[in-house]
C-alpha cells in the first residue's frame, strides 16, 4: 500500500487531473439525472382494460373479467391478479414478482390478450393494454378554457364555446400535439362532451311507420361507405376509380332512406328520428372552483422519465399551442410536479450544503488547521459528483430518499483520519520541502488499516437497506446505493487526492497548537474522567437504568411506515351512494367546491374534481365517486389554520355541518394514486373480505364497519358499494320469442338503443366521430315506452317488445372487486392521531372477536400496514445478520471478544438515545427511523474502536490497565469529539428543517443525532469505567493484525 500512495504523491498532477476528470463526468451525470420528489414505488404491473358500454358489472365479471383473469393467472412471476368490475367496464390488474422488465411484463401480458379476446364474447369489447406509467407519472394537469361558456343546454353559437366544442380542441389539437414529446405516453381527457352524430330515434314515429330499429341501424350502416374500382387507362392516361358514399354532414344522415311507405313514399330518417350533435355516453366529468364542469387534460409520463425534463417540454409546447387556439379559448396549468420537485430538491439542497458548512466549520475548530479543513472539505463536492455518476450507473433518480440522507460528516471521516494523522506527524518531525513527501507517504501508510476498516464498517451497516424489497426498497435502496457510492469515492479520495494534494498544501511544515476549543474540552473532560474511573460500579449501574429506561421506552413507541411528504396538496374523495346520477354528483361536487373556497381563501388556492372516470379508465371509479384536488397557498399565507393537520380537520368538519348524504376521507394526489396502484386501495389501513354471496359479504362488511369506527383512531372508514346500483332488466322469454323466430340478439340490439348503438364513422379531416343511434331521452327514461318498441321477426311482421322479453327492475351491484379468483369487499379508513401499527393491532383484535364472520367468509389487512409488516421483518432478520458480521470484523481485528463485546456496548446505548429523541420530537417508529438506527449502529462502533484500539496499544506499552484506560481516554477526547461533531452536525439541518420532503428526512436525523450523543457519553464515561474494570489484559490476546493505534480521527 506504501507503494501506491508513493505513486499517487510522486504523480500528484496525474492525480489531481484524475480527479477533475472524474468531477467533469460527474457534473455531466449530475445534470443528466432524473430528478424526482421522492422514489416511483409502484410495483410492476399491467393494467388490462376493456370497454363494454352496454354491460352492467356481473354480466361484465361473467364475460369479460374472469376470462381475462383465467389466461393471466398463469403468467410466469405474477404475484398477484386482481380487478375491478364495473357497469361498461372490465380492469384487470396483473402484479409481477420485483425486478420483472417492465416491457416483458407487457409482452407476455399482450401475448395472453389474444386467448382472451376468444374468450369474450363479440360485441363485448376488446382487452386493450393500460398505458405504460405509474403513481407518479400523472406530472401535468391543465384545463382547456373558453370565454364566455354556453350556459347548460343552451346550443353551440359563434358567441360562446361548450364543453362539447372545448373537449373536441383538446382531443384533436392539442392532446395531438403534447403526445410525440419524449417521456409523454398519453394524455388523459377528463370532462367535456365527446363529440358524436347522433341520431335519436323516437318510438311513436317508428311505430306509426310500422319499423323497426333494425331498419334505422341497417339503413345508416348501408349508407355510409366509400369503394375503391381500382383504375381505368384513357387517352394513355391511368384514372383512380372511386365510389364515394360517406356521410360528412348532419343532413347528409337526415336524408338516408329507411324505407319505402306502403303508398310508395320514401321514409327518410328525418321522418322517424332528430339529428344532432350530442355526446358520447359519459361515465365522468371535472369541476373547477365551483363554476361547474370544464374540460382538462392529464398528461401522463413515461416510466422512468425525467419529470423534470418532460414537465419542461410540455409547458413549452402549451406555450406554443396558445398562438393556434381559438379565440378566447386558453389552456391554464393548475399542477404541474416541477414545482413539488423543485421545492423538494431545494430542502435537500439546503440541507445538504448547511450540514456541509456547519462540518467545515466545527472541523476547523477541532483541527485548527485551515489548509487542512479546506482539503478535507473538497471531498465532500468531489465525492458528491462521483456519486451521480453511480446514480446514473445503476439507474437512481435524484430525490428526497436518494440524496437527502447524504450526511458529509459520515463521508469525510477517512479524509479526516489522513489530514490530521498527517498534520500531526508534520508538526513533531518540523519537515520542510522535500521531507514532507516522506513524512505524508508513512503518515498515510500508517492509518490506512484505520481508514479502510472505518468505511467497512459503515458500509456493512447499509447492506441490510439494500435487503429491502417491495414498496420499503423502492424507497430506501436508493439512498443506501447513494451513501455507499459516497463513501466509496471518499475512501479512494482519501488515499490518493489527500496525500497527494497535503505535499502541496503543507510543503512549508507544521507547528504543533492545540486549539482552543479542543483545551476547553480537555480540561473540562479530565476531573469527569477521573470520578467516573472512581466509581465504575456507580457509572455502570446508571448506564445499565437508562438502557432499561430506553427499551420500556421503545416498547410503547408507536409505529408507521413512513411519515408523509408534504405535497402542498389534498386530495378529498367524496363517496355517495351506487344510485347517483352523473349530473347530481357533478352539482353535489360543484357544491363541495364552493363551501370550501368561500370558508378557506386564504388556505385554498384551486379547486380541481374528477368525478368517475376518465376517457383512459386507469383509475376505474364509478360516478358516484369524486376525487376533489385542493391546491393550497404556502402555508405562511394561511390565516385559518397553522398546519396541514389541522387544516384537515377544519374542512372535515366544515363538509360535515354544510353537506348531507356524503362520506368524505382525505389524502393528498400522489399518495392516493400511488395506493390505489400498489394495493388496489387508497388508504393508510384496507381491511379484504372475501366471500362468494353479493348479500352476506354486505352484512357481514356492515358488522366489520361498526368494529372499526369503534376503535380509536380510525377516521374515513368506507366501505366498496357492494350493492345499490339500480337496473333495468330486459330478459328475453325463449319460448315466446321463437314462436315469433326472433333470435335473442335480433331483441338484445334493440336494447342497444337504450345506451347509444354505434352504426359507423363520420370524419371531419382527419378527425373522426362515431355516428350512433339512441332512443330519445323520454323513452329511454321510461320502462312502458321500452316495451312498445318494435323487433324485427323472419316473415316480415313487427312484435313489440313486451311480448318477447320482460322488462324487470330491480337493484344489483355497483361494483364487483375481484383478487385472487374470489370476490371480495374493501373496507378502507386512515388512521389520524395515534400510530399505524398500535392501531391495526387492536382493530384485528377487536374485529376477531366482535364481527362474527360467518363460515367461508375472513378477511385480510392490507395498506401501508402490509408494508410496514413487510419491512420490519425483512429487517428484523439483516440487521442482526449484519450486526454479527461487523463482530467478527472486530473479533478478527482485535483477536479476543472481550474488547468486541465492550465495544459492542456502544450499539444499545446509542439506541436508547435515538429513541429518547424520536420520544422527545413526539415521533413514531417508522421506516425512515429503523434506516437511522441503522446508520446509527455502525457510527457508535467506531466510537468504541477510536478509545479501546489506543488504550490497548498503551498496555502493550507496559502501563497497567488502569493508567492506559486514563491516558487513552484523555489523548482520544479530540477524535471521538471531532468524527461524533462532524457526523451529527451533517444531519443537524435534516432534522430542524421544516420545508416540502422534511417529513421523511426528520425521523432519520432525529435518530442518528440522539444516538450519538448516549454513544458519545458512553464512549467518554462509560467504556473508560467497564474497560478498567473488564478489559484485562492487552498481551494476553495480542495480535500483530491488531488495528494500529493510530486511530485519532475514525469515526465517532
Amino acid at each position: 500500500m506504501k507503494t501506491f500512495i508513493s505513486f499517487c504523491i510522486q504523480h500528484r498532477f496525474l492525480v489531481i487531473f484524475g480527479v477533475l476528470l472524474v468531477g467533469a463526468l460527474g457534473v455531466r451525470a449530475a445534470h443528466q439525472l432524473p430528478i424526482d420528489a421522492v422514489p416511483d414505488v409502484t410495483n410492476v404491473q399491467v393494467q388490462v382494460l376493456t370497454t363494454a358500454p352496454a354491460l352492467g358489472p356481473i354480466e361484465v365479471e361473467q364475460y369479460i373479467t374472469v376470462p381475462v383473469e383465467t389466461v393471466m393467472s398463469g403468467l410466469p412471476r405474477v404475484e398477484q391478479v386482481r380487478s375491478l368490475s364495473r357497469f361498461g367496464l372490465s380492469a384487470v390488474t396483473i402484479v409481477f414478482e420485483e425486478g420483472t422488465d417492465i416491457y416483458f411484463a407487457r409482452q407476455l401480458v399482450s401475448e395472453r390478450l389474444a386467448d382472451a379476446r376468444e374468450a369474450i364474447p363479440e360485441g363485448y369489447g376488446s382487452p386493450e393494454l393500460g398505458p405504460i406509467s405509474s403513481g407518479l407519472g400523472e406530472i401535468y394537469q391543465f384545463e382547456v378554457r373558453g370565454e364566455p361558456m354556453c350556459e347548460p343546454g343552451q346550443a353551440d353559437t359563434p358567441d360562446c364555446y361548450t364543453l362539447m366544442e372545448l373537449r373536441t380542441i383538446l382531443d384533436w389539437y392539442v392532446s395531438y400535439q403534447l403526445r410525440p414529446l419524449p417521456g409523454v405516453v398519453e394524455v388523459n381527457a377528463f370532462g367535456g362532451e365527446l363529440k358524436t352524430y347522433e341520431v335519436q330515434v323516437d318510438p311513436d314515429r317508428l311505430n306509426a311507420l310500422n319499423l323497426s330499429l333494425d331498419d334505422v341501424f341497417e339503413a345508416l350502416e348501408d349508407n355510409n361507405a366509400n369503394a375503391g374500382g381500382g383504375y381505368m387507362v384513357r387517352s394513355g392516361e391511368q384514372r383512380v376509380v372511386r365510389g364515394e358514399g360517406l356521410i360528412t354532414s348532419l343532413d347528409d344522415i337526415r336524408g338516408v332512406r329507411v324505407a319505402t311507405g306502403v303508398d310508395g313514399t320514401a321514409i327518410f330518417v328525418r321522418d322517424v328520428a332528430t339529428v344532432s350533435f350530442a355526446p358520447m355516453v359519459r361515465h365522468g366529468a371535472a369541476t373547477r372552483d365551483g363554476r361547474g364542469e370544464v374540460v382538462t387534460g392529464v398528461v401522463m409520463m413515461l416510466l422512468g422519465a425525467n419529470s423534470g425534463e418532460v414537465s419542461d417540454r410540455v409547458r413549452a409546447r402549451i406555450d406554443e399551442l396558445a398562438t393556434g387556439l381559438p379565440e378566447g379559448v386558453t389552456i391554464e396549468t393548475y399542477y404541474d410536479r416541477s414545482e413539488l420537485v423543485d421545492r423538494t430538491v431545494r430542502t435537500v439542497a439546503v440541507n445538504l450544503i448547511e450540514g456541509g458548512i456547519l462540518v467545515v466549520v466545527v472541523l476547523l475548530l477541532l483541527l485548527g488547521n485551515l489548509r487542512g479543513g479546506l482539503l478535507v472539505a473538497s471531498v465532500i463536492p468531489l465525492s458528491l459528483l462521483f456519486t451521480f455518476i453511480s446514480m446514473r450507473f445503476f439507474g437512481v433518480s435524484g430525490n428526497l430518499m436518494s440524496l437527502g440522507a447524504l450526511d458529509f460528516g459520515l463521508i469525510i471521516d477517512g479524509a479526516i483520519v489522513v489530514v490530521e494523522n498527517v498534520s500531526r506527524r508534520l508538526s513533531e518531525t518540523r519537515a520542510r520541502g522535500r521531507a514532507v513527501r516522506g513524512v505524508v507517504r508513512d503518515a498515510t501508510a500508517q492509518v490506512i488499516r484505520p481508514v479502510l476498516f472505518g468505511t467497512a464498517i459503515i458500509m456493512i451497516v447499509y447492506i441490510p437497506i439494500l435487503s429491502l424489497q417491495g414498496i420499503e426498497g423502492k424507497m430506501f435502496r436508493p439512498m443506501a446505493i447513494a451513501v455507499l457510492s459516497a463513501l466509496a469515492a471518499a475512501l479512494v479520495l482519501a488515499v490518493t487526492l489527500v496525500p497527494a494534494a497535503s505535499t502541496w498544501l503543507f510543503r512549508g511544515g507544521l507547528s504543533e497548537k492545540e486549539p482552543i476549543l479542543a483545551r476547553l474540552a480537555r480540561k473540562a473532560y479530565e476531573p469527569l474522567l477521573g470520578l467516573v474511573l472512581r466509581f465504575r460500579p456507580v457509572v455502570v449501574l446508571i448506564a445499565v437504568l437508562i438502557f432499561v429506561g430506553g427499551g420500556w421506552l421503545a416498547s410503547r413507541m408507536g409505529a408507521e411506515f413512513v411519515p408523509r411528504l408534504d405535497e402542498g396538496a389534498i386530495a378529498l374523495q367524496a363517496v355517495r351512494p351506487p344510485s347517483v346520477s352523473l349530473e347530481e354528483s357533478v352539482a353535489a361536487t360543484t357544491r363541495i367546491e364552493r363551501v370550501l373556497l368561500d370558508a378557506y381563501p386564504d388556505e385554498i388556492d384551486t379547486i380541481v374534481s374528477r368525478t368517475g372516470r376518465a376517457e383512459i379508465a386507469t383509475d376505474p371509479m364509478g360516478i358516484e365517486i369524486s376525487d376533489i384536488y385542493l391546491i393550497l397557498h404556502p402555508i405562511e399565507e394561511w390565516t385559518r389554520a397553522d398546519s396541514k393537520v389541522e387544516l384537515v380537520e377544519r374542512i372535515d368538519a366544515t363538509l360535515a355541518e354544510s353537506i348531507a348524504g356524503q362520506n368524505f376521507s382525505f389524502s393528498q394526489p400522489i399518495e392516493l394514486r400511488t395506493n390505489e396502484l400498489i394495493s388496489g386501495v387508497r388508504s393508510d389501513v384496507a381491511v379484504n373480505l372475501y366471500g362468494p354471496d353479493f348479500a352476506e359479504l354486505e352484512k357481514a362488511g356492515e358488522r366489520v364497519m361498526r368494529v372499526l369506527r369503534s376503535v380509536d383512531g380510525a377516521v374515513d372508514v368506507n366501505a366498496s358499494q357492494v350493492a345499490g346500483l339500480p337496473a333495468v332488466r330486459i330478459v328475453v322469454d325463449r319460448e315466446a320469442a321463437g314462436r315469433y323466430g326472433i333470435n335473442a340478439s335480433e331483441i338484445l340490439d334493440a336494447v342497444s338503443a337504450i345506451g347509444g348503438r354505434p352504426v359507423g364513422t363520420v370524419f371531419e379531416g382527419q378527425r373522426r366521430f362515431s355516428l350512433q343511434v339512441r332512443l330519445t331521452e323520454a323513452a329511454r327514461a321510461n320502462p312502458e315506452v321500452l316495451r312498445e318498441l318494435l323487433v324485427s321477426a323472419p316473415g316480415g311482421e313487427r312484435v313489440p317488445l313486451g311480448q318477447v322479453a320482460q322488462v324487470l327492475l330491480e337493484e344489483g351491484p355497483a361494483v364487483v372487486s375481484r383478487e385472487s379468483a374470489q370476490r371480495r369487499m374493501t373496507i378502507q379508513l386512515n388512521v389520524r392521531g395515534r400510530d399505524l401499527a398500535g392501531f391495526v393491532a387492536e382493530a384485528q383484535e377487536r374485529v376477531r372477536a366482535e364481527a362474527n364472520l360467518p363460515p367461508g367468509y375472513f378477511v385480510t389487512w392490507g395498506g401501508q400496514f402490509e408494508n410496514l409488516q413487510a419491512a420490519t421483518s425483512r429487517l428484523a432478520l439483516a440487521v442482526p445478520l449484519a450486526l454479527l458480521l461487523i463482530f467478527l470484523l472486530l473479533y478478527t481485528t482485535f483477536g479476543s471478544a472481550r474488547p468486541a463485546l465492550i465495544i459492542y456496548l456502544n450499539i444499545p446505548m446509542a439506541a436508547v438515545g435515538g429513541v429518547l429523541a424520536l420520544w422527545l420530537r413526539g415521533m413514531p417508529f417508522s421506516i425512515s427511523a429503523a434506516v437511522g438506527f441503522i446508520a446509527l449502529s455502525g457510527i457508535a462502533v467506531l466510537n468504541g474502536v477510536v478509545m479501546v484500539s489506543y488504550i490497548r496499544d498503551l498496555q502493550r506499552e507496559g502501563l497497567s490497565l488502569m493508567d492506559a484506560t486514563e491516558k487513552g481516554a484523555r489523548l482520544r477526547l479530540r477524535a471521538v469529539l471531532m468524527t461524533a461533531l462532524t457526523d451529527g452536525i451533517g444531519f443537524l439541518p435534516m432534522a430542524i428543517s421544516t420545508t416540502a420532503g422534511a417529513e421523511v428526512q426528520r425521523p432519520l436525523a432525529t435518530v442518528v443525532i440522539g444516538g450519538l450523543v448516549t454513544a458519545t457519553m458512553l464512549t467518554l464515561f462509560v467504556l473508560p469505567a467497564v474497560y478498567s474494570w473488564l478489559g484485562g489484559s492487552a498481551l494476553e490476546d495480542d495480535d500483530e493484525d491488531e488495528i494500529p493505534a493510530d486511530m485519532e480521527g475514525v469515526e465517532a
